[in-house]
């Protein structure tokens, strides 16, 4: 894919001519080491405010007024786990007042999952584990959504799931892989889950392999770590994949 035709696209979304609202932007947190990642670059970069819930030490939720933005990141449970995991049911709570509040509202990989759930869709043991660098191609759904708009048709991109959700009822397919069908959804211009990892950076990814190496199994869809960290042309088109993704969403 050419990354530079990529980012010129990505251009018309820009947001430094400082016309656009500065938004407050709240953060979901569920283990120490799966942080913002690039999110945290672009959103200084363009003049927003990040602000963690850090949900694993039982940080009190906040009123949906005093965000503008919310993102759902990934961890290693499960959306059904609410047992071993008991933050999740509150969690789930907040993510629907947030949407029904009309905030915007990203879910990444375990993010996307609750979003579904929450929409009333199941959320599922997927067919393969994809862990690496794999390519996203978009569904003809995603030329009407505009959150989608300025993205290549197929892009490569970070995954690290086992898990794969349904398409919410009233929600767009507009992304698939190989290994999973279903790796994005937009409900409403407002409201955005990818299963994949566009957030991800070299340094994320070591932190992410340190605490879940355990996953690196044998599997069709499941690169080595040296594989994973050695391809530097990936974390670049990554980036760029971010920067248009959250440009096009947060405005």
């Amino acid at each position: 894919m050419g990354v530079d035709k990529f980012d010129r696209d990505c251009e018309i979304f820009s947001f430094k001519d400082g016309k656009n609202k500065k938004m407050l932007i709240r953060y979901l947190q569920h283990v120490p080491f799966e942080g913002l990642g690039g999110i945290e670059v672009w959103a200084k970069a363009n003049g927003h405010q990040t602000k963690a819930i850090k949900i694993y030490t039982g940080e009190t939720f906040p009123s949906v007024k005093d965000f503008d933005c919310l993102i759902a990141l990934g961890g290693p449970m499960n959306v059904c786990e609410e047992s071993a995991f008991p933050f999740l049911k509150d969690e789930k709570r907040f993510i629907e007042r947030a949407i029904n509040a009309d905030k915007i509202v990203l879910g990444i990989c375990l993010g996307s999952q609750l979003i579904a759930d929450v929409l009333g869709a199941k959320v599922a043991e997927n067919e393969h584990e994809e862990i690496g660098w794999f390519p996203v191609e978009l569904t003809s759904e995603a030329a009407n959504a505009k959150i989608f708009s300025a993205l290549p048709q197929v892009f490569t991109t970070f995954h690290w799931h086992g898990e794969m959700f349904k398409i919410p009822h009233g929600a767009r397919r507009v992304a698939e892989s190989v290994a999973c069908p279903n790796q994005a959804f937009v409900y409403g211009e407002n409201v955005c889950g990818v299963q994949f990892h566009p957030e991800v950076t070299k340094e994320s990814l070591r932190l992410m392999l340190k605490h879940e190496s355990e996953d690196l199994k044998e599997g069709a869809f499941i690169q080595t770590a040296e594989k994973m960290l050695n391809t530097e042309n990936h974390f670049v088109e990554n980036t760029v994949l971010l920067n248009c993704l959250l440009a096009a969403l947060i405005q």
